[in-house]
């Protein structure tokens, strides 16, 4: 798993932004397009592209798109 493709993924789920600045430090929940929706659709995309379940409290631990992308491998390497 690397974080390019892990990154490409999660600028699947903003459709209505310009996502071409998002890098691993971007704070992704603090743009104006996020919202519990954009939160829930990220959880499918990680249990669809990784076989990955995320929680809510997963989502909200995590900042930047990096802390995001570290706890989703960390739950593949469990």
């Amino acid at each position: 798993m690397e974080i390019q493709e892990f990154l490409g993924y999660l600028k699947e789920q903003f459709e209505d932004i310009d996502t071409s600045n998002f890098n691993a430090g971007t704070k992704f929940k603090y743009n104006d397009e996020y919202s519990s929706l954009t939160g829930m659709s990220i959880i499918a995309m990680v249990d669809e592209k990784y076989n990955i379940t995320l929680t809510g409290n997963d989502l909200k631990e995590a900042s930047t798109i990096e802390e995001l992308f570290n706890q989703v491998k960390s739950k593949k390497n469990l």
